[in-house]
């Protein structure tokens, strides 16, 4: 049986930024909001992992980050590579903040290992946490699947699910956001099991 999300990043530890090192359009993409966001934003990091790169980012350009992650593991990580963030455990299905309260809400990865009702109560929440004006950015694997067990870096994980990149955009366009950003990159993970991946990078901003 495939591991949870919790499970399966409690394992993977450091490996997985290691993995994920080189995804230079990560960073690109933080590169972007930064120029984009106002002084001292607040950013939700959802999923924040290890901390790597994008709570560093945005924290040594001097925007308030907070980030929350499934995994303990991930949050022991983060707080101690990121000690200018705020990181805390939480499970995004059950996540609440208030609203209109983020200039900037990144979700690079979490949506994976989720349903895709929860993919979609997800991110009617990012919409909603939104400040008027504030941005989303998105990163997954546009796959049209629902519930399968994959491989992942050497481990089975569970429940996975997407959509394709046009059902993602129009869900964030029904949401009112406007998708101003889209890019979509081959990827191989430094990882002797892993094998190249389809990433869809896209951003949007709440009217």
């Amino acid at each position: 049986m495939g591991l949870s999300a919790a499970e399966l990043f409690d394992e993977l530890g450091k490996d997985y930024e290691t993995a994920f090192a080189g995804l230079a359009v990560q960073r690109e993409e933080i590169g972007w909001l930064l120029d984009e966001l106002p002084r001292k934003a607040k950013v939700l990091d959802v999923g924040c992992g290890t901390g790597r790169p994008t709570a560093e980012l945005l924290s040594a350009a001097g925007h308030e980050v907070t980030g929350y992650d499934v995994s303990p593991r991930m949050v022991e990580i983060a707080r101690a590579q990121v000690p200018a963030g705020r990181f805390e455990v939480a499970d995004l299905r059950t996540l609440t903040r208030p609203a209109a309260s983020w200039d900037a809400v990144i979700a690079f990865y979490p949506l994976l290992q989720m349903t895709r009702a929860e993919i979609d109560a997800a991110l009617a929440k990012f919409a909603d946490w939104l400040k008027p004006g504030g941005f989303f950015l998105l990163a997954t694997v546009p796959v049209d699947v629902e519930d399968v067990e994959v491989e992942f870096l050497g481990h089975a994980a569970a429940g996975v699910s997407s959509y394709p990149q046009d059902v993602f955009r129009r869900h964030l366009t029904d949401l009112g956001l406007d998708v101003v950003r889209e890019r979509m990159v081959e990827f191989q993970p430094n990882h002797m099991t892993a094998t190249p991946e389809l990433d869809l990078f896209m951003a949007a901003r709440k009217a």
